[in-house]
């Protein structure tokens, strides 16, 4: 029988599927033994006090399949309302889904599609739940994460939390970089927002995204190096002020003022220097070179009539923007004389230049060992909110995309664990503790 890997595989899930089962009448054993009565009356959350009322069953469904438990019930006059002491105690109060189970749901409707999830679980956990259950339970998880990441964040920028600093040795350069993407979302989510659809309404909200990450080492060719698991994460739908004090304080959690260099490198927004300039005034600014170009190239495009040579031009003004000599550039495109509207859109395409000249000295910045382009932002941007949040047929509420993107966040930052304290018990815990 076992000569066969298709009955070998067989064999397989029926253990794994008598073990689940196996496991779960001896959790549902372990568990019977306290049904959280706390004496005749209990406090309610409304601040009244609830009598004990006797004893309830709840189904709970568990990583090994469901489970059932009996718990002393409390009624409360006050409030109208009932609970069970011992939900609270075992992290089920209000949910059906286990802790543990709660976890796998949250990571695997984090990753993909809620269908996709309710399969992955199925096949991989031998889990049965649905679609449904999974995005209401993954989104509950999100929302409770970020929650804890709004009060840490107020904690630290009120100083009632002082981090501690970066440990030694600091890496050179801590780098926060920033961007913005659309969200596709529900016709309810942005009545009354104009947008760029044929009808004039928004079909999307911006998610606004923050990556901060350090910086230790240069390459063989001089260029730098990100460091392995430095980058962390804040994010949010709620605009540019609101972001500005997420990563306050997520730079004071890192310990920014520590670092040697600080930099910022945006797209040339204008709120992003102003966002640098008061949260790390001591920042050196870049402008992403790959936008800068693309300034460059429509700037070539509105003087082409004029110009004698049109790519050469462009060429020529390439080589001065990669030197970070925007002066030149600047001079060469008003050496054509213009007027009425040409001259207007010239001096509104030349403003762009002529604000960010000193964070477009690329030269310098290569000569110090900066990077000069975005794509660290970037490509969070893809990996964080579009693989999952922008795939074709996706229209979401908005706390619904928030809160999977926060578990994505929480998870891309490295801080997935500080969200289920379990997962930090190790095997070697485990046994010492049976």
């Amino acid at each position: 029988m076992l000569g066969s890997g298709a009955a070998l595989g067989l064999l397989e899930q029926a253990m794994r599927a008598a073990l689940a089962s196996a496991g779960a009448r001896l959790l549902e054993a372990a568990l019977a033994g306290d049904d959280g009565y706390a004496g005749p009356r209990a406090g309610c959350g409304c601040g009244g006090q609830a009598v004990y009322a006797g004893s309830r069953e709840k189904a709970v469904t568990t990583v090994l399949g469901p489970v059932r438990i009996t718990r002393a019930w409390y009624h409360c006059e006050h409030c109208r309302h009932g609970f069970a002491p011992r939900d609270r105690q075992l992290g089920v109060a209000g949910a059906t889904a286990s802790p543990g189970l709660a976890e796998m749901i949250a990571l695997a409707g984090a990753e993909v599609s809620f269908a996709r999830a309710a399969g992955l679980l199925a096949g991989l956990a031998g889990i049965t739940i649905s679609a449904r259950t999974i995005e209401r339970s993954a989104e509950a998880s999100g929302a409770a994460a970020r929650a804890a990441a709004a009060d840490e964040a107020a904690a630290i920028r009120e100083r009632r939390i002082v981090p501690l600093p970066p440990s030694e040795p600091v890496p050179d350069m801590l780098y926060v970089e920033t961007d913005g993407t659309g969200v596709p979302v529900r016709a309810s989510e942005t009545e009354g927002r104009p947008g760029k659809g044929e009808d004039g309404k928004a079909g999307t909200r911006e998610v606004k995204l923050a990556r901060l990450f350090t910086v230790s080492r240069l390459d063989s060719k001089g260029r730098p190096v990100m460091d392995p698991g430095s980058s962390t994460y804040a994010f949010t739908f709620d605009g540019k002020d609101a972001l500005a004090r997420l990563v306050k304080a997520e730079y004071l959690r890192r310990g920014g003022e520590h670092h040697r260099q600080v930099v910022a490198l945006g797209d040339g927004a204008a709120w992003i220097w102003s966002m640098a300039e008061d949260l790390y005034p001591h920042a050196t600014h870049i402008v992403d070179i790959y936008h800068a170009r693309e300034h460059l190239t429509d700037l070539a495009a509105h003087l082409a009539f004029i110009t004698p040579d049109p790519p050469q031009w462009l060429e020529d003004r390439s080589a001065e923007l990669d030197a970070g000599d925007i002066e030149a550039i600047t001079g060469a495109a008003r050496a054509y004389p213009l007027d009425g509207i040409k001259a207007s859109d010239l001096d509104r395409k030349l403003g762009y230049f002529e604000r960010n000249a000193r964070r477009m000295r690329y030269q310098h910045f290569r000569d110090l060992g900066m990077f000069i382009g975005s794509g660290a932002i970037e490509g969070a941007i893809k990996a964080i909110v579009v693989q999952r949040a922008k795939q074709s047929g996706m229209h979401w509420t908005t706390n619904g995309a928030a809160d999977i993107i926060a578990l994505r966040c929480q998870h891309a930052s490295g801080r997935w664990d500080e969200l289920w304290p379990a997962s930090n018990i190790t095997p070697a815990q485990l046994r010492a503790a049976v």
